[in-house]
């Protein structure tokens, strides 16, 4: 398959730079992603991260590199406690249900599963080895209530991901919390004593039954699966601190090694300007998306394209229809050549190598898959015109692998939602009892919903429109 062949850059947060990409055991890449905390059901927001990883690791492969991913499971934290104890469930029960409806979404979003997903919970005797190391080193010390806290003085570069004031740091306060805020910066917790509130949840350990915090789970799994020194750690912005910053701290004072060489974070999902919040209900989730008659590869490309994963993202529900639009673009351009004799394309063509060269161009500026798209439909409308004029084409079948191996669209898909198919059952049962009223109402109801249904001597025919 084609390859591009120009240096790779990526802004590095941790430099605050656009660095060229350097891989430590080219062409192998070990990337680690920070996975969900399972505690309920993702929303848009959260897949616009997981999409930016999926699209790193298909832009990796573009420029010739083999990226191996490994992304976690949180399914032990104060969330994951507190919602299991208010569903009355085990926790494993909660987490996993939540665990299950989020590789579905992944599928509906077309991302492939990373190569290895440990749950946080499956690998505590990690967490207490590397504990143990830190304590053995000085870095960390059992409080007064039976958890053991890191200590942050003992590392002098902490700060230096999020760019913090050293000066407001402070050493000794001791932070038992998962999550917290910039202005509460201090010793945190790497093990977390048993409480009555945690219920079944605990672990025994040398410094009696509890759990791990948050983020030592992160640094046991990826310097287990992919070393104490690897080239690329993602996840969201809110992720830089306390998460990503604490992970750096305890890692490396653990090792004496570097860990991740690269960070790299996608920004955040606002909704018609307003940040997502139950109490404007305007969280959403895929099934929501889908409920309205879009598909996984709409949002998908909404998500990816709509602006660069360093900027903010504002999804509205315009938006989302120009998406739509966009995609049946690219379908018909799709179902046009498709349509053309093998003859027609050319083996080799100067118009598809410098189309090319530009969308690799911009996919080498950090990703700037948006510039990238520009150069894309610039190409489709000059094939569109080539294809009117029953002029030579380009290599076509060859160059939408190479450009659908990173946009990850795939062809139409025609399958039907289950909530369609309930709807196309209920108007099949009232066309049999002959009210023809609740019929067409369900009619305008399917078509709605971007479908059209036809009546045909066989029965009711669905197609997407």
């Amino acid at each position: 398959m084609t390859r591009c062949r120009t240096p790779l850059h990526l802004f590095n947060t941790l430099s605050r730079s656009r660095e060229e990409f350097h891989p430590i055991a080219p062409p192998k890449v070990r990337l680690y992603a920070c996975g969900p905390t399972v505690y309920g059901r993702a929303h848009i927001g959260n897949f616009r991260t997981f999409l930016f990883v999926d699209l790193l690791r298909r832009v990796l492969r573009l420029f010739g590199f083999e990226p191996e991913s490994v992304m976690n499971y949180t399914d032990v934290d104060d969330k994951t406690i507190a919602a299991a104890e208010a569903a009355s469930l085990p926790l494993r029960e909660l987490t996993g249900r939540y665990i299950e409806l989020f590789e579905e979404d992944l599928q509906t979003l077309h991302i492939p599963l990373p190569d290895r997903r440990p749950k946080a919970t499956d690998h505590i005797g990690l967490m207490i080895a590397l504990i143990e190391e830190l304590l053995r080193k000085g870095h960390a010390y059992v409080g007064e209530d039976g958890s053991v806290y890191f200590r942050i003085g003992s590392f002098p570069d902490y700060g230096k991901l999020a760019h913090l004031d050293r000066g407001g740091l402070q050493p000794g306060a001791r932070i038992a919390q998962d999550e917290y805020l910039k202005e509460s910066v201090g010793d945190f917790a790497l093990w977390k004593a048993w409480k009555p509130e945690d219920g079944e949840v605990g672990w025994a350990s040398p410094w009696g039954k509890g759990r791990p915090g948050w983020h030592i789970e992160c640094s046991a799994m990826s310097m287990h699966y992919l070393g104490e020194e690897f080239d690329i750690h993602c996840g969201g912005t809110d992720l830089i601190f306390p998460h990503h910053e604490n992970e750096i701290a305890q890692s490396r004072c653990a090792t004496g090694k570097g860990f991740a060489h690269v960070w790299l974070h996608c920004s955040h999902v606002l909704v018609d300007g307003e940040k997502m919040s139950k109490s404007l209900g305007n969280v959403y989730s895929v099934a929501d998306i889908l409920a309205q008659g879009y598909t996984g590869r709409h949002l998908r490309f909404l998500l990816l394209t709509a602006a660069h994963y360093r900027q903010t993202l504002n999804f509205t529900w315009e938006g989302l229809a120009a998406a739509k639009a966009a995609v049946g673009r690219i379908d018909d351009w799709l179902a046009r050549w498709h349509s053309l004799p093998p003859e027609r394309f050319a083996a080799a063509s100067s118009e598809g190598e410098e189309f090319l060269a530009r969308f690799c161009a911009s996919l080498a500026d950090d990703l700037n898959l948006s510039d990238a798209l520009g150069h894309f439909f610039e190409f489709l409308r000059a094939t569109n015109r080539s294809i009117d004029l029953g002029a030579p084409l380009p290599d076509l079948p060859e160059i939408w692998r190479a450009l659908d191996s990173v946009l990850g669209l795939g062809e139409p898909d025609d399958t039907v939602p289950p909530h369609l198919q309930e709807l196309l059952s209920r108007r099949a049962a009232a066309r049999q009892r002959r009210d023809w009223k609740e019929s067409d109402s369900l009619r305008v109801a399917i078509e709605r919903q971007g479908w059209s249904v036809r009546d045909t001597a066989q029965g009711q025919e669905l197609r997407r429109r």
